[in-house]
């Protein structure tokens, strides 16, 4: 599975982004798809995570009530709103994708594939 990020980019504090992430390949409904970020000297962070079937979502305390995930089958896609930003939010957001059990949703080590990382600067 080959994940691709984009949509980063520059944006005031208070100000929108979207962020989408294209899969290709032999992906599985079993698979949760999820999107996680890196600032400098910071150790990664889980942002959001959706499963690719059923849909349930997952957010980190950070964002919760400003991030909002959502997935297109169809297009084997997966979106990242991202509104009210904060200069915190300022990372190299990246997608990634494995076979996660609930329990393990916010951890960088379950997931097998990832994306090349999107920057988002948030200016203040």
């Amino acid at each position: 599975v080959q994940l691709q990020a984009f949509g980063g980019g520059l944006v005031q504090a208070g100000g929108f982004l979207r962020l989408s992430c294209a899969a290709c390949g032999r992906t599985s409904s079993t698979y949760v798809m999820a999107w996680f970020r890196q600032a400098p000297g910071k150790e990664r962070e889980f942002v959001a995570a959706i499963r690719w079937s059923g849909g349930g979502t997952y957010y980190g305390d950070s964002v919760q009530d400003r991030f909002t995930i959502s997935r297109d089958n169809a297009k084997n896609t997966v979106a990242l709103q991202m509104n009210d930003l904060k200069s915190e939010d300022t990372a190299v957001y990246y997608c990634a994708a494995g076979r996660v059990i609930l329990s393990a949703t916010r951890s960088p080590r379950s997931y097998n594939y990832w994306g090349q990382g999107t920057l988002v600067t948030v200016s203040s």
